[in-house]
């Protein structure tokens, strides 16, 4: 099962693709932090996002597409405009035929450290324990993004039947 990770946003979009292996860890294949500027119009950031995955997709042709559910939050600006580029990332990894998981930010701290109250810092410690990583990772978003990856590995492995 190949597994393309999403950690959602507008501004900077965490983006893992992840391997599934028998052994201990699996695999990281590909992880950045695609950026849009805040001087382009919205719907254009939304634009860039959905050829950026496009791409993304066509390359590494993931099966699974796991991405960050929307928990809860005090700013409603910053939820629409991530609840939009939710959308667009589903509605272009659904075209695309990939089979879709959403996790909650209690969710993927349960998979990689246990503990659903877990500090950021814990997650970001845990996850090269978990997973070959073979590059540098630049960015919290391409941990956040390779986080939300092993919490498919680690839910969803019974159920698609790899």
């Amino acid at each position: 099962m190949r597994i393309l990770a999403i950690d959602p946003g507008f501004e900077r979009i965490g983006i893992a693709i992840l391997d599934k292996t028998y052994t201990p860890k699996h695999d990281l294949v590909y992880s950045s932090c695609f950026k849009t500027s805040a001087k382009i119009p919205f719907h254009k950031r939304l634009t860039l996002i959905g050829n950026e995955l496009e791409k993304i997709i066509k390359k590494y042709k993931p099966t699974v597409l796991s991405i960050e559910k929307l928990y809860f939050t005090t700013n409603q600006k910053t939820v629409m405009g991530v609840s939009e580029a939710r959308g667009v990332i589903i509605y272009t990894a659904s075209r695309n035929g990939l089979q879709i998981f959403e996790y909650t930010p209690p969710q993927i701290k349960i998979a990689v450290t246990g503990y659903g109250k877990s500090s950021k810092e814990a997650v970001m410690m845990m996850v090269p324990k978990l997973i070959n990583i073979k590059t540098e990772t630049n960015s919290d978003d391409e941990l956040d993004a390779i986080a939300i990856g092993i919490t498919c590995l680690a839910c969803e492995r019974f159920s698609t039947g790899n």
